[in-house]
């Protein structure tokens, strides 16, 4: 599995099977399946999640000027079409 450093970037993503994490700087988002059925392999995927979970609720708590909630992004901004 890549090093997945939560919060550092907004381009980093991981894969666990068919479920993905996307890093960003303030949130990090989390879509798809995953199977953790009762076997090596679901043991092995189980594991890389704790794993990844962990990390994240290390960062949060290490963190000492959480806010209490993250502002929702803004409205996007309409810009002028360069090719019209």
């Amino acid at each position: 599995m890549t090093e997945f450093k939560p919060y550092a970037d907004d381009a980093a993503s991981l894969a666990i099977d068919d479920l993905t994490l996307e890093n960003g700087t303030d949130t990090i988002a989390l879509y798809g399946n995953l199977q953790l059925s009762r076997d090596k392999a679901g043991l092995a995927r189980a594991q890389a999640l704790k794993s990844v979970l962990d990390e994240i609720v290390r960062m949060l708590e290490g963190d000492t000027h959480l806010p209490d909630k993250v502002a929702p992004p803004g409205k996007p901004k309409t810009v002028r079409n360069p090719f019209a």
